[in-house]
Parts: structure tokens; C-alpha cells; sequence
């Protein structure tokens, strides 16, 4: 007795390029749905990141402040928690381990002393747009001040 053979027509045999396109179309719309997710993520993710940033600079600044008596000037700026200010005899620092020169996107930290915003210092990101103003700059005072 012969095994029936099992005949299998063409059309049976794979995918048809109808079918593995609309599995790539339906692939590449969920790429899409979570590719824009986590873009909105990456932003949020840097503006923490900023808040932080400013969070430890205003940490040295004020270690700073408790050393040596007052806050550095503009001139003498941020540097001075990393290097000693000449005609600054109690410097003690560094006042952090590592460098925060530039903020998540790239540009220097803003940094004024004596403030006008805070009589102390005004310290702050111009955020993702890199310009002043827009409501999206990352600073240590508060807009309804």
C-alpha cells in the first residue's frame, strides 16, 4: 500500500508579499506609537536631569558661601568651585568631584552673582530651546517671583 502524498499547492507553500507587507505596515505603526513615546521621555528624562545639575551646583555654591564668606562673583563665576579664585585665601575645594559646565543640552550653565532674581545668585538653564525666556529654562528662582 502507497502513502498518500501530501501535495501542497503553491499558494500554501509561504507568505504572499500581500501578507508581509501588511505585517510591516502593522510593524512599523507600532515602531511609531512607541518611537514617539519615548521621545517625550527623553526630553523629560533631560529636564530632570537639569533640575538635578542645578539641585548640586546650588549645594557647592553654598558650601562655597559657608567657607569662604560669600558667593563668587559673576566674574569669578562657577569655575571657582573647581579652582581657586585668586585673592580667595579660605578656599578649600574642590567643591565637587566632577565638572558641571554644561547643561543637558549642550549649553553653559547661566550663572550671576549678585542676583536679579535672588539677591544671592541666579543660576540657570536657557532648557531645550537654548534662548532666554520661552518658559523653558531650568532655573533656581521661581517665575511668579
Amino acid at each position: 500500500m502507497q502513502r498518500p502524498r501530501h501535495t501542497r499547492s503553491r499558494r500554501h507553500a509561504g507568505f504572499s508579499i500581500l501578507e508581509l507587507l501588511l505585517v510591516l505596515v502593522i510593524l512599523s505603526i507600532l515602531a511609531g506609537i512607541v518611537g514617539v513615546r519615548f521621545a517625550g521621555q527623553s526630553g523629560k528624562a533631560k529636564v530632570k536631569a537639569a533640575t538635578v545639575q542645578l539641585d548640586n551646583l546650588g549645594t557647592a555654591l553654598r558650601s562655597y558661601e559657608i567657607e569662604i564668606g560669600n558667593f563668587p562673583n559673576t566674574q569669578q563665576g562657577l569655575e571657582a568651585l573647581y579652582e581657586q579664585p585668586s585673592g580667595v585665601d579660605d578656599w578649600d575645594g574642590p567643591y565637587m568631584e566632577q565638572r558641571v559646565e554644561e547643561d543637558p543640552w549642550g549649553n553653559e550653565w547661566q550663572y550671576r552673582s549678585p542676583g536679579s532674581h535672588n539677591d544671592d545668585y541666579d543660576l540657570y538653564s536657557y532648557g531645550p530651546d537654548g534662548r532666554e525666556g520661552g518658559g523653558d529654562d531650568i532655573t533656581n528662582w521661581s517665575e511668579d517671583d
